[in-house]
């Protein structure tokens, strides 16, 4: 495991959905004698193989894939907890002498191996419970208004709107008497350093592709997939009720919806949630002492490889991969 202190190098594969992660990454592992390992918060759900769009069978047998359908749909897999398994996989990649290759499309998860996470502790599920009510009664302005009484330096950091860090943040304060910012600078990362190679077509192309990626979901099964997850009767505040399609399909069989709306809707949903991945990589994922970034302005494509061989090959001139 490492842990603070332990100086080790990382190959990061990112972007928003639908722009060519899983071959970009794929092409890197064969070159690079490489492990691929998971960084997208849905695709460690055993439950999401379609809607995921997680590896097929031919790209697992050309190399070694991790993290990738390990958690039960039942579970809540947080971002520490997908950290621990991330670090643990990191460091067995590097004893077995391979590269490891981060792919993902969660900049949480990203950000949470560059540089850790704060170690707070965990909060009783009746705090979590009162916060999310308190929010959905005063909305997310009157919320932002009261945190902001009550811990001004992380509300600060915070906009109304951002419901889920708000209700973070708040539910931290009660159960621990300490605000988020207060706790995040006590953490510590491990002294990882990182060559990011972020794809990020243009917008429209990206939405296009995100259309046509979900019908051939559709045509691949998503629509019984949704169907045996939602048969389990799961609590709907689970995250894996959350990932893109569910809810719309989810209203499909249940006959709330026709097909072809709820298609469109699931597309629809795809794009919105591309388009915040893509700003994401824009402005957070950026240049540092720690990360260095290669921005690829299209869906990935054989011919970029000497582009981003030439990249990795500088990154290789200043740590040891």
């Amino acid at each position: 495991m490492l842990e603070s202190g332990m100086e080790t190098s990382v190959v990061i594969v990112a972007g928003p959905t639908a722009s060519g992660k899983s071959g970009l990454a794929l092409a890197l592992a064969e070159a690079l004698g490489g492990t691929i390992i998971n960084a997208d918060s849905m695709q460690v759900y055993r439950d999401l193989e379609v809607l995921t769009a997680r590896p097929e069978p031919a790209a697992l047998a050309r190399a070694p894939h991790r993290l990738y359908g390990v958690v039960d749909a039942a579970e809540a897999c947080s971002a520490g907890c997908w950290r621990a398994m991330a670090m643990a996989e990191i460091a067995a990649t590097r004893a077995a002498g391979r590269q490891p290759l981060l792919v993902g499309g969660t900049g949480l998860y990203i950000r949470a191996v560059l540089d850790g996470l704060a170690p707070v502790p965990p909060v009783p599920a009746r705090l979590r419970d009162e916060a999310r009510t308190l929010h959905a009664r005063l909305g997310g302005a009157d919320f932002h208004a009261a945190l902001a009484e009550l811990d001004p330096e992380t509300a600060n950091h915070l906009a109304p709107g951002d419901t889920q860090r708000l209700i973070r943040a708040y539910e931290v304060l009660q159960a621990t008497g300490q605000g988020l910012a207060a706790w995040r600078r006590e953490q510590s990362a491990p002294a990882i350093r990182a060559a990011a190679i972020v794809l990020l077509p243009p917008r429209e192309a990206l939405y296009a592709l995100c259309d046509a990626r979900f019908l051939a979901m559709m045509a691949r099964g998503a629509e019984a997939e949704a169907a045996a997850l939602l048969a389990r009767g799961l609590p709907p505040t689970l995250p894996v009720m959350k990932a893109l399609g569910i809810r719309e399909l989810g209203a499909l069989l249940a006959g709330r919806m026709t097909r072809e709306a709820a298609v469109a809707a699931a597309q629809q949903a795809t794009r919105r949630y591309a388009k915040r991945q893509y700003t994401w990589f824009r402005h957070q994922l950026a240049d540092s002492a720690s990360v260095q970034k290669l921005v690829v302005a299209e869906q990935f494509s054989e011919s970029l490889l000497p582009e981003i061989f030439s990249f990795i090959r500088q990154f290789q001139l200043t740590v040891k991969l």
